[in-house]
């Protein structure tokens, strides 16, 4: 058993929502018009960065006729087709409610744009409710830098009415950018990786395949009810 973990911090795309996939159906329909198919490779290295950044990288990578505002505005239109069917990862509500049932703080720290965010969590605002606070890295002025730079997990420590340590908290992270941005503010990281992910899983705190396989206890947290 590790030194108990008092504030739980978790990523959103990929890791409480399939959105990672609603994402890649997005880029794909837009970068398939120019010849492009999106590659798990590309796709690895750019999660959990920000909007802009991720424009601009794959305007490179692919050599769209783009400019990365035009990428953004393509991509942004089918985004708001698609990330409304957003579902909830297996054992992501069972943790979450779990954790809120033993009064453990717990919050949101992502990548998301607001406008993106309210589109994914147009069907889980119960869910969302059960968080202590969101923090959405792009537009909060508090956070300078995206993931892989821990600014947005630091941030979030400080937003806890009770500021815990870095070393109190344990983050969940599906992507590699993610993980090591937690790993650079202190924290421990419990990583949930896609099945094709092969960067960073050996820095993680622990690596699992679904959330369902987490045991709180483990982690100095209280154990699911038998």
């Amino acid at each position: 058993v590790m030194d108990p973990a008092t504030h739980v911090i978790f990523d959103l795309d990929g890791l409480l929502l399939n959105t990672e996939e609603l994402y890649s159906q997005g880029t794909n329909n837009v970068i398939s018009k120019y010849g492009k198919n999106y590659s798990w490779k590309v796709k690895e290295t750019v999660m959990g960065k920000g909007p802009m950044e991720v424009a601009k990288i794959m305007c490179d990578t692919y050599q769209l006729p783009l400019t990365p505002e035009d990428y953004r505005s393509e991509v942004k239109a089918q985004y708001s087709l698609i990330l409304p069917g957003a579902k909830l990862m297996p054992g992501a509500f069972e943790l979450v409610k779990h954790l809120k049932n033993f009064n453990i703080p717990i919050a949101i720290a992502t990548s998301s744009t607001q406008q993106e965010y309210d589109y994914k969590i147009h069907n889980h605002k119960d869910f969302i409710a059960l968080f202590d606070l969101v923090l959405l890295g792009p537009s909060d002025p508090e956070v300078k830098r995206n993931k892989p730079f821990p600014d947005i997990f630091s941030v979030c420590a400080c937003r806890f009415p009770e500021k815990p340590i870095p070393e109190k908290c344990l983050v969940f992270e599906d992507s590699p950018n993610g993980v090591e941005a937690a790993l650079a503010a202190g924290m421990r990281v419990v990583m949930v990786p896609d099945p094709r992910t092969t960067l960073n899983i050996d820095k993680a705190t622990l690596v699992i395949k679904s959330l369902s396989d987490f045991k709180p206890e483990n982690f100095g947290l209280p154990p699911y009810p038998l």
